[in-house]
């Protein structure tokens, strides 16, 4: 196998630390996934792209697509970190049944919780900063009083009074306007009401009037208008607008109930209308799913006629031609020489960057590639989560015993072919909208 260079760059604990402690427990890293990631570059540099959009005011919709193991939700955690580099504040979640675009009983609001829960920038890339953006909006406003010789007040209201024209915008002015008093003020129990409201945690409007004075509150039928607002707030605190990630798409693919799934794929069509013409200003969108939720002519996006259309791949892309400029980005399997580059770059991340302290030689991978291979086939690379916690444990083990050798332990080495969960169907109660009307109809 072709050997690739290592970098003599030592690698800071705090980077080091918390991406082998999320390797070892199967999950995407927060911190340092940049450290680990390969190949990859051509579509990394066509989402580069649409942040440069994004930074410049436009709106901007991809679709990132691959099969289970392809890598997708490592791959958004990486285009994360881009666009943090780019100064865009992003935000990021799951679709889950219990949180969808478009939904009852909460379920919209649920998503836009979380995806407020998980508000990150450079300064914070591990999420909870909400807070942090809109303390920097009130440091914004009082730089531009002193720059321009007016008041704060005067600049906070010259402020929101451009976010007066979106819906919502009124009660999301006076909510801000609200936080600003307490921050001047130094109220906490008023600030963390502007907070709960910001993050969608009210459920009902009576509490919120109570709390606040507004009439209205983030709902089931406002997310998307509560994200463009959001968008231009970001800009107003000296970002460069906001990066929504949604992964986990299949579970819209998997609604059986036909009303449910196309509610949801309306708001899909939404979104990229309002950004391709210009009404979604500072806003991305990435949509990490399978192919199945894209081509289903039955089930997927491709069975809305309006979806299709737009979604449609350049037809002459094909026979291993590849377009990276249109709304969908396919995402490859790895290779095995792209897993050899990623156990090399895990190793040298194990040790802090020092060739001269690495646990195993080259040699030792090549043949723990080989003992994986023996035991699952091709799925060690196509699906590497748990070769690679199997691969930190051996290196665990040889660091702390002196006298292990790592030709005795790969024997013991047991590789599991992990299970694809897309597989799954949702339980029925997660199936249908809880008011819809047919919901409870028994014959």
């Amino acid at each position: 196998m072709t050997e690739t260079p290592e970098t003599t760059r030592s690698i800071r604990s705090r980077d080091r630390g918390p991406l082998l402690d999320a390797l070892r427990n199967g999950v995407v890293p927060h911190r340092g996934a940049s450290l680990i990631q390969v190949g990859r570059a051509r579509e990394l540099e066509a989402l580069q792209t649409s942040i440069e959009q994004i930074k410049h005011g436009a709106g901007a919709v991809r679709f990132v697509i691959g099969d289970y193991g392809a890598g997708k939700t490592f791959f958004l955690h990486v285009v994360r970190s881009l666009a943090h580099k780019n100064k865009l504040v992003t935000v990021h979640a799951d679709l889950t049944p219990d949180r969808r675009l478009q939904g009852s009983q909460g379920r919209a609001r649920k998503l836009y919780s979380t995806l407020m829960a998980n508000m990150a920038t450079r300064a914070k890339p591990g999420g909870q900063a909400l807070t942090s953006v809109v303390e920097q909006f009130v440091a914004q406003v009082q730089r531009d009083a002193e720059a321009s010789g007016t008041t704060a007040e005067e600049q906070l209201s010259k402020r929101l009074w451009g976010l007066r024209e979106f819906p919502g915008g009124p009660s999301f002015a006076k909510v801000v306007q609200a936080y600003w008093h307490a921050y001047i003020n130094q109220d906490e129990e008023l600030r963390a009401h502007a907070l709960r409201w910001l993050s969608a945690e009210y459920a009902k409007k009576t509490e919120a009037t109570r709390d606040l004075g507004v009439s209205e509150i983030i709902d089931d039928r406002s997310l998307f208008d509560h994200l463009k607002l959001m968008a231009a707030f970001t800009t107003m605190a000296g970002y460069r607008g906001l990066l929504v990630c949604l992964d986990e798409l299949v579970n819209l693919y998997k609604l059986s109930h036909k009303g449910s799934r196309v509610a949801n794929y309306e708001q899909i069509l939404n979104i990229i209308n309002d950004t391709q013409q210009g009404r979604a200003e500072h806003i991305g969108f990435l949509f990490g799913g399978t192919p199945e939720f894209l081509e289903d002519p039955m089930r997927g996006l491709y069975s809305y006629e309006a979806l299709r259309s737009r979604l449609e791949e350049n037809p002459y892309a094909t026979g291993g031609l590849v377009d990276y400029h249109g709304p969908v980005l396919r995402l490859s399997h790895f290779t095995k020489e792209h897993f050899y580059e990623l156990l090399r770059k895990v190793r040298h991340v194990y040790a802090g960057g020092d060739p001269a302290r690495y646990p195993l030689p080259d040699e030792a991978i090549e043949a723990f590639m080989q003992h994986c291979a023996e035991r699952v086939g091709d799925a060690y690379f196509r699906t590497p989560r748990s070769t690679i916690k199997q691969f930190i444990g051996l290196m665990d083990v040889l660091v702390q015993n002196e006298d292990a050798d790592w030709r005795a332990l790969l024997s013991t080495v047991e590789i599991v072919k992990e299970a694809n969960p897309d597989l799954q169907p949702l339980r029925p109660e997660d199936d249908v909208d809880n008011d819809s009307p047919l919901a409870s109809f028994r014959l």
